[in-house]
């Protein structure tokens, strides 16, 4: 028996090895790499989509927020004998000599302009001295031409902040955008100061747009709550028309949604005729283009990305809990705020962020029912982006919307985890 429980055990070793000598182990390990392998290829076009159309795009256009070609790439030499110049007094006979063939060169290559509008963008007139210089040393440059011929083509060539404002601009970087985007900027003695009083802007509609963001975020997650309540108590039928009046704002255009609040809110309008015949108001009040009639439009456009997530954590409670606090004394106020309302956290959390993050990039409706002092940045990120035409400063203003909405989506993931943590 012995003899042929060996023959056996022998028969299945070369079963198992039968065509080859590859391990079991290893035969499992390539069997999982496969498996890894058709995983990755599935989510492959996905990923490469999202990488090509949004994070290179987005990478590219944040890039222009520290880069600065025009100098560089257009006066290569210029660029090369700024970097060795002190900065001190006026140019040697060396820099202007250089600078003098590349305007001529620039000029005939039709690329003064885009100099000149990138020095103009640090000192006012450096656009029109650029292309007037240009242009005289298009017609004559001199063999070896100093500063006194620059001063004879243009005499503010003898104030020192337009030499200042070109050394500036000759490196292949720059932080101009940003700091621009701080409301500061590099002096002619290289230390970073703030921007005139009459020139800084950017840090007050900074915090506008979080305190808009802010406010309208709140009072959505207030009239949101009971209405996501309504929806996951009441009966199905009851349940499935609130839901449809939820989601028909998506079947709208957002511009024609946010167009239909100008007739609603205008003096003459269906809200200000209606509370006159109420008697509420003796004389229209002002509505459209003020502060108001952004906190309604932002309600209208936001109150369902608010209400869905809500809902949808309502819906996950049971009954149970509310009745056991009951049933063991609770008033039914302390046992909703004590019991039901600490479960609706993850719903209220997901609904905020994703209204503040909404808020804070919508630009077309503070743009069409807001005043002057209501436009938000990511209306004057569209404006250097499509009207100006100066990407670096919309790069600039744009990534530090992004970063604030990155540092406030890790705050909240901090403050869920941390009570994620505490409740388990």
């Amino acid at each position: 028996m012995d003899t042929v429980s060996e023959n056996q055990s022998a028969q299945a070793d070369a079963l198992a090895q039968q065509g080859d000598d590859i391990p079991l182990k290893v035969k499992l390990k390539r069997a999982e790499r496969m498996k890894q392998f058709k995983a990755m290829a599935l989510i492959a076009p996905l990923f490469l989509f999202t990488l090509c159309v949004f994070a290179i795009p987005i990478g590219l256009m944040l890039w222009r927020s520290i880069d600065n070609p025009e100098v560089v790439d257009y006066m290569p030499d210029t660029a090369i004998e700024l970097e060795n110049w002190s900065g001190e007094g006026l140019p040697g006979a060396t820099l202007t000599n250089v600078f003098a063939k590349d305007l001529a060169a620039v000029y005939k290559m039709k690329k003064v302009s885009s100099v000149g509008k990138r020095l103009n963008y640090d000192v006012s007139g450096m656009r029109s001295l650029i292309s007037r210089t240009a242009r005289k040393f298009n017609r004559h440059l001199p063999e070896n031409a100093t500063i006194d011929d620059f001063i004879k083509a243009d005499s503010r060539w003898e104030d020192q902040r337009y030499w200042k404002a070109l050394k500036r601009a000759s490196g292949s970087l720059t932080p101009f955008y940003l700091l621009t985007a701080f409301d500061k900027q590099i002096n002619d003695q290289d230390q970073i100061v703030d921007v005139p009083e009459n020139q800084a802007i950017y840090v007050n509609i900074f915090w506008r747009t979080m305190w808009i963001a802010g406010v309208v975020t709140l009072a959505t997650v207030l009239i949101a709550f009971p209405i996501a309540y309504l929806l996951a108590n009441a009966s199905s039928k009851v349940s499935n028309l609130l839901m449809f009046c939820v989601l028909l704002p998506f079947w709208t255009s957002l511009l024609v949604r946010t167009s239909a609040w100008v007739v609603l809110l205008q003096k003459n309008g269906v809200i200000n005729s209606s509370l006159e015949a109420l008697g509420l108001i003796n004389e229209p009040i002002t509505l459209l283009f003020a502060r108001p009639a952004v906190y309604i439009g932002f309600l209208h456009l936001l109150l369902p990305f608010v209400i869905l997530p809500l809902f949808s954590v309502m819906k996950s409670i049971s009954p149970a809990y509310m009745r056991a606090a009951v049933s063991l004394g609770a008033h039914p106020a302390v046992a909703f705020v004590r019991v039901y309302l600490p479960q609706t956290l993850p719903g209220i959390g997901a609904g905020g962020i994703l209204a503040f993050i909404l808020a804070i990039g919508y630009y077309i409706t503070p743009a069409l029912i807001g005043g002057p002092q209501d436009q938000m940045l990511s209306y004057f990120i569209a404006h250097h982006a499509n009207s100006s035409l100066n990407w670096g400063l919309a790069s600039a203003l744009g990534l530090v919307l992004l970063a604030a909405t990155l540092v406030l989506f890790t705050i909240y993931n901090r403050l869920t985890g941390a009570s994620g943590v505490k409740m388990g």
